[in-house]
């Protein structure tokens, strides 16, 4: 997907965030996975990294020399996205307790991959 795209589909799903209740942890951390893993693919575009048929999906299902090359040049983003990924198995599949509280750490990540990647365009 083109660099442009990943960016007008980040910041509809944040729109798309912003009309979510306290109730609706769980989709806040789907969106907050999904809006980051389209800046990631927007910084990693943006700084030449990946190619515009280069996308990632999870973070988890990266080989290893992939990850550590995306690592290099996006590490703090790609941090950030993990620990969303992270949350999604306990909360959202998972049934641990407090989700509202992991949706809000969901939506700070979010709120910092964002601002990493529109620092790399």
């Amino acid at each position: 997907m083109k660099r442009e795209n990943h960016r007008l589909k980040a910041e509809n799903i944040e729109k798309s965030l912003k009309l979510l209740g306290d109730n609706d942890w769980e989709m806040k951390i789907e969106a907050a996975m999904l809006a980051g893993t389209h800046w990631a693919n927007y910084a990693l575009h943006s700084r030449g990294v990946t190619s515009d048929s280069e996308d990632i999906v999870h973070n988890s299902m990266l080989i290893v020399s992939m990850l550590r090359k995306y690592s290099l040049a996006e590490g703090e983003l790609l941090g950030a996205l993990t620990e969303i990924e992270e949350l999604r198995p306990l909360y959202v599949r998972g049934d641990l307790p407090d989700g509202s509280r992991a949706a809000v750490r969901a939506v700070e990540l979010l709120q910092l991959i964002s601002s990493l990647a529109r620092q790399a365009s």
